[in-house]
């Protein structure tokens, strides 16, 4: 089990350890940060009032990744998942991310009423686009080359998920057990 918990200055050290390369910012945050991500960028990301940001612990308190929900619109109940990561790699693969996913679509379903989160992935990060898929997200479409790393351009998923989507699934789940 997960929590989330907000995202303060004093995480900041933690999440700036775990980007640790030009690539691993551009493929966790998109063009939003430039490398090296420092202080500075974070207050700037941090005092944005259109995103919720947290970080995710464990049962024994412990920081295992950042996730946000940004980009919310309440007049046409709509959000983006970003900022996805999952600390050390020896944590990934242990369905931590799925259960951050779901936490954050609980609370922009149940406690912001929203009808709609959708979220951008790199075609070739594989592992999180089955996360999404297993959250209940559905490829809407392909970007095609929309980053450019060194000499590669990037293709990017666009995926959402309706709240009757969510509630749907969620009944499901509890049916299963």
């Amino acid at each position: 089990m997960i929590k989330l918990q907000p995202f303060t200055r004093n995480d900041y050290n933690e999440l700036i350890a775990n980007i640790d390369s030009k690539k691993m910012l551009l493929q966790w945050a998109g063009r939003a940060f430039e490398h090296p991500l420092n202080t500075q960028q974070l207050d700037n990301y941090l005092n944005n009032n259109t995103r919720i940001i947290f970080k995710a612990v464990n049962d024994l308190n412990y920081s295992i990744g950042h996730i946000a929900l940004q980009d919310i619109d309440f007049q046409n109940r709509t959000a983006r998942i970003g900022k996805v990561l999952v600390f050390n790699n020896t944590e990934r693969g242990k369905g931590y991310g799925l259960m951050m996913i779901q936490r954050v679509l609980e609370l922009a379903f149940k406690k912001y009423d929203l009808n709609r989160v959708s979220l951008g992935v790199f075609d070739f990060n594989e592992s999180a686009i089955r996360c999404y898929e297993k959250a209940g997200f559905v490829k809407e479409g392909l970007l095609r080359e929309v980053c450019r790393y060194e000499n590669e351009f990037w293709n990017l998923y666009e995926m959402s998920i309706l709240k009757r989507e969510w509630t749907i699934l969620k009944e499901r789940r509890s049916e299963q057990k």
